[in-house]
């Protein structure tokens, strides 16, 4: 099947294009700058911007697309950046007669109150819903991986301050899924025409606080944390706090904070009987991205953190990157460590 790959340089799409290539598909790359990208061997590489409309038409001529694009770090109006981005994408892929897209978003009931980076990810499924092809989405919390921006504040907590205050989200549960089972998933649901039109949860086999999140991220880095739930720290004071003591930038930090407000939890098991695949348990996931690089075989290490999970989940792109940026809206990891995104 001929696919395309936006946001092929994030974190998740740098694990992608690999994984359909070995999956026996043609695979075409969406970027906005293709010196930055090293390609896999026979993968097509385009130029575009997903704000500028008729400048990614080129890459359209395909039988299926993933959408893995998310411009938190854009800035405070990265909501509207989103929602344009996806309705530039919507119209440009139905004219050009994509028979299918595919969504990574972000797991949260509806009537939870949604957080602002969890509804920006709600906002663009239903945009892209719109659209004349066949949408499958799939939903998911934390990525675990090297890379994932959510990972990385988590672990970067977890192993540098022996007391933490927290606000009482600590209690919130979450199901947070490895991202190369999540990537499984991606490629798998190419494969089963099922899938097409549909709507998934994916997480892993551990449902957590994020408590035990902390603690347990923590112990693999040699120390647990001993927290220390509070009611009035609010999410503003909890990014400046982040942006103080990890390098997660507290623009970044405070939208992915107070997502955590949220349950993030499967509901809908469904697709667990269509695509196999083998999840691994979250103590194994966390030993494996604190491993060190992982290798993605195409794409540039990129320079800073990941908007893209999913609760976060979404690998980011730099198709919609500012120009002017210092940071890289296409990946979800640090220059100069290992990153932590989703």
């Amino acid at each position: 099947m001929n696919v395309l790959v936006t946001g092929a340089t994030g974190f998740v799409g740098g694990r992608l294009v690999p994984a359909l290539l070995a999956a026996g598909h043609d695979v075409t790359v969406l970027v906005r700058d293709a010196s930055r990208y090293d390609a896999p061997g026979d993968v097509r590489v385009v130029e575009g911007d997903l704000l500028e409309p008729g400048s990614f038409d080129a890459a359209l001529d395909v039988d299926a697309a993933y959408y893995l694009v998310h411009s938190m770090r854009a800035g405070a109006d990265f909501e509207e950046r989103d929602s344009r981005a996806a309705e530039n994408f919507a119209r440009a892929a139905s004219e050009n007669g994509v028979d299918r897209v595919v969504y990574l978003g972000g797991l949260g009931e509806d009537r939870d109150r949604l957080s602002e980076h969890l509804r920006s990810r709600r906002e663009v499924e239903r945009i892209l819903g719109e659209g004349d092809y066949d949408l499958t989405t799939l939903r998911a919390a934390i990525l675990i991986g090297d890379g994932s921006a959510s990972f990385e504040m988590i672990e970067q907590l977890s192993s540098r301050l022996p007391v933490m205050v927290t606000p009482k989200w600590v209690e919130t549960k979450c199901q947070p899924i490895f991202v190369d089972d999540a990537v499984e998933y991606l490629v798998g649901v190419l494969d089963e025409s099922e899938t097409a039109g549909e709507t998934y949860e994916i997480g892993g086999p551990d449902v957590l606080t994020y408590r035990s999140i902390l603690i347990r991220v923590g112990s693999q880095r040699g120390r647990a944390p001993r927290i220390v739930p509070v009611p009035i720290l609010s999410p503003k004071l909890s990014s400046l706090w982040i942006g103080l003591v990890t390098d997660i930038p507290s623009s970044v930090a405070r939208p992915l904070i107070e997502g955590l407000k949220n349950p993030v939890v499967v509901r809908d098991h469904r697709i667990e009987s269509l695509i196999e695949v083998d999840l691994t348990p979250f103590d194994e996931a966390v030993r494996q991205a604190l491993g060190g690089e992982v290798k993605t075989d195409g794409g540039e290490r990129p320079p800073t953190v990941d908007a893209s999970d999913a609760h976060s989940a979404i690998a980011d792109s730099d198709a919609t990157a500012p120009r002017d940026r210092t940071m890289a809206s296409s990946g979800s990891g640090d220059a100069n460590r290992r990153v932590f995104d989703r």
